[in-house]
């Protein structure tokens, strides 16, 4: 069996991103990956401003605490100020443009009316030059970069398109991702339960996993346990779609499809791999049902089969899955970031696999572990902050620290 890491360095080095691109609005981009690096059209901000409600002055007239200047001018925001003259000062109010002269902006509250000469303020600092003034381009620059290709577009990489002067985009065609769930003894929630049935959690965790990473999903539903029909299925799905992705049937029972599914229509290059939950997991490619048997990579479909406990699905889906389709949209992909934390349990008993427990932080900020650690107990999921990286035949004691994974570095 593979580890964990070189599963993943497998996948990652086939997965190739899409090519196509459209050009959609600003307001349509949220979630989109940027398909080109774009420039700002201005300076940003365009003038040297404040940013601070106060006093504009010439550092050359406060040279001592309590200089007493002439409100010359007043400057809101949106306005421009005119010269300022030696011996005055201009009140000013945040973003508002700094005057030509002035060189500092002390604020309000070091400042001071002086009673009876209300156009007459004190200065009761000494104020240096360039205080709290935000200076012209400092943000960015017209004409240079604003956001590079292969940006993932967040509500705050929209906010510096829509500064520099934007209004459209041209970002990555969404992925395509098909995904279907094998075995009779599924029902939908709604439906009555079959004798020694049980509900297919799986589907919605997958479908709302695929679509939290900005995919588009298609829902195939649930397939008979069958090679023909598991053939099938594979042959529709793999049309329009980048990837096909299955929950279940891919162990080694009697009426586990996948496999020889999967080798019948394409071709399998991954089957197991050393982790706990989720021992199973299988990747290859399908041929789209038109190419020829001699296809090449372009006339194939991606294929990702994860296993059917419900723990399983999910821990694999994070760990490679969502790393294969990042690298579809043309984002980095990887092994996600883990922090060092503070067990507050004993782990006595390694695995000859790299586990992956599900934790929550507690209240003293070490971490708790869900007491039933079952890959079919999807509560411990829901309960818990994320996942400890475990590596193989490794133990530890409350105290000390391990390898933190979050569950919202890994669903974005």
């Amino acid at each position: 069996m593979l580890t964990a890491q070189q599963a993943l360095d497998h996948l990652l080095s086939n997965a190739k991103s899409v090519s196509e691109s459209e050009t959609v609005a600003m307001q349509a981009a949220l979630g989109r990956v940027l398909a080109e690096s774009v420039n700002s059209l201005v300076d940003v901000p365009p003038l040297d401003n404040t940013s601070m409600d106060g006093y504009a002055v010439r550092t050359a007239d406060t040279h001592t605490p309590g200089s007493t200047l002439k409100i010359a001018q007043r400057i809101p925001a949106g306005s421009v100020g005119a010269q300022l003259e030696p011996g005055t000062a201009a009140r000013i109010f945040t973003g508002a443009p700094v005057p030509p002269g002035a060189d500092a902006v002390v604020m309000q509250e070091d400042c001071a009316i002086q009673e009876g000469s209300a156009d007459q303020v004190q200065v009761n600092i000494v104020p240096t030059s360039g205080q709290w003034i935000r200076r012209r381009g400092e943000d960015l620059t017209a004409g240079k970069t604003a956001l590079t290709a292969g940006t993932f577009l967040r509500p705050q990489e929209l906010g510096v398109a829509a500064s520099a002067g934007l209004t459209h985009l041209n970002v990555k065609r969404r992925v395509k991702i098909a995904a279907f769930f094998t075995g009779d003894e599924l029902s939908l929630p709604g439906e009555p339960l079959k004798p020694g049935g049980i509900y297919n959690s799986n589907r919605d965790t997958l479908l709302a996993c695929i679509k939290s990473l900005g995919c588009d999903a298609t829902d195939f539903g649930i397939v008979p346990d069958s090679l023909d029909a598991t053939r099938e299925t594979l042959r529709k799905a793999s049309k329009d779609h980048d990837l096909i992705i299955t929950s279940g049937g891919v162990s080694v029972g009697e009426e586990d499809h996948i496999k020889p599914a999967v080798t019948a229509e394409g071709r399998l290059d991954l089957w197991q791999i050393a982790i706990k939950p989720g021992k199973p997991l299988a990747f290859g490619a399908v041929r789209k049902s038109d190419a020829s048997k001699n296809a090449d990579a372009e006339s194939e479909t991606w294929f990702i089969g994860l296993p059917g406990n419900p723990v399983s699905s999910f821990v694999t889906f994070l760990l490679f899955v969502r790393p294969f389709i990042l690298k579809l949209q043309g984002r980095e992909a990887g092994i996600p970031q883990s922090y060092p934390m503070r067990a507050d349990f004993d782990w006595l008993k390694g695995d000859r696999r790299n586990e992956f427990l599900r934790v929550k932080i507690n209240a003293q900020g070490g971490l708790d572990l869900f007491p039933n650690q079952s890959s079919g107990v999807l509560t411990s999921a829901s309960w818990g902050d994320g996942l400890v990286d475990c590596p193989p035949g490794q133990t530890f004691k409350a105290g000390e620290l391990v390898k933190y994974i979050p569950f919202n570095a890994l669903l974005s």
